[in-house]
């Protein structure tokens, strides 16, 4: 792998910032996700919207399902040039180095989406976006999918239900946490990897959007659901800086007018998408899902609160103080 991406690095040392072919402007935009989930169909919407508004200048050729890189690896392809346009889960900055963007892993920290939009199209969105200006990354948008819910091959009606389970996470140390406060044993593993994981018993659950565990069949797998709702899953879009900085003023105007628009559409089908695929998982019959009542709920989350707690220092406690007065957030 680190020959691979010294190669790749020699290739994008010799571009001048700017991808073309045939006198096109090429923006190869990569994701780890199918392309029927929320965020593979913003994609290819944006896609639609970009070469219409840019005459054709420009071509976005879109990756899904980690065909290009995998988890670990598309942030540094698109840091060395290799790709131009990636849309990365939120917890994929921390390992970066910008911690603040765990802030999202917090569990329970969001009601809804529109607690949720207070933070993501507000100031402090734009605020945490523009701290990826150092690493050589543009920020250009938040993409929602959904909330989270645990899965497993035995009901999980109370936070004592995920003690010795081995539980896939992303790579964050708040996730990591999470899983520890509830007595799991997290596994960090690539997206593309976990349906096998689960299959094959390397791990015994995870935690998704419904939009993610039906369109990677990991429902199949997984023999129970209990809708928690513990945590949110979301999306950067976010291009090389290089690459953005170095096009036409013109071309520019016209795909920040195609990502607003996208990140509307995005963020519109989200709730939808994912209300219709917990039905598709229920209709399989191939997962059970466990609806808690408010007090096996309310257990949940006074099990994860101290997670809150345990990581301000990490991300910052002036930033968590301003998410939880901005939403009216509440530990009660």
């Amino acid at each position: 792998m680190k020959l691979k991406f010294a190669t790749l690095a020699i290739l994008a040392g010799s571009l001048s910032g700017v991808a073309c072919a045939a006198g096109e402007i090429v923006i190869k935009f990569s994701h780890v996700v199918a392309q029927d989930t929320p965020k593979g169909k913003a994609a290819e919407y944006f896609k639609k919207l970009a070469e219409e508004r840019t005459k054709g200048k420009v071509k976005v050729q879109v990756y899904p399902n980690s065909q290009l890189y995998k988890d670990k690896e598309e942030l540094e392809a698109l840091q060395l040039g290799a790709v131009q346009m990636l849309a990365p889960s939120l917890a994929k900055f921390g390992p970066l180095g910008v911690k603040e963007f765990e802030v999202f892993d917090l569990p329970y920290l969001f009601d809804n989406y529109d607690d949720l939009h207070k933070v993501t199209q507000g100031p402090v969105g734009q605020q945490l976006l523009g701290k990826l200006d150092s690493k050589g990354i543009k920020g250009l948008a938040f993409w929602d999918n959904g909330f989270k819910h645990f899965s497993a091959n035995k009901p999980l009606k109370s936070p004592a239900d995920l003690k010795g389970l081995k539980m896939r996470i992303q790579s964050s140390k708040v996730l990591d946490e999470q899983m520890r406060a509830l007595g799991a044993l997290p596994q960090v593993m690539a997206f593309s990897e976990v349906y096998q994981a689960l299959q094959t018993g390397v791990v015994d659950g995870t935690e998704n959007p419904p939009s993610n565990m039906y369109t990677q069949k990991m429902h199949e797998v997984q023999k129970h659901m209990t809708t928690t709702a513990h945590g949110y899953l979301g999306y950067a879009v976010i291009v090389n800086k290089r690459f953005w900085d170095g096009l036409p003023a013109d071309v520019r105007a016209q795909l920040d007018s195609a990502m607003r628009d996208a990140t509307k559409y995005a963020n519109d089908i989200a709730k939808k998408e994912n209300d219709a695929d917990l039905a598709k998982i229920a209709k399989s019959g191939k997962t059970a899902i466990y609806n808690p009542t408010p007090a096996e709920r309310e257990a949940f989350k006074k099990t994860l609160l101290p997670v809150h707690a345990k990581m301000a220092e990490r991300i910052g406690p002036a930033l968590i103080k301003t998410i939880y007065q901005q939403t009216g957030f509440s530990a009660n």
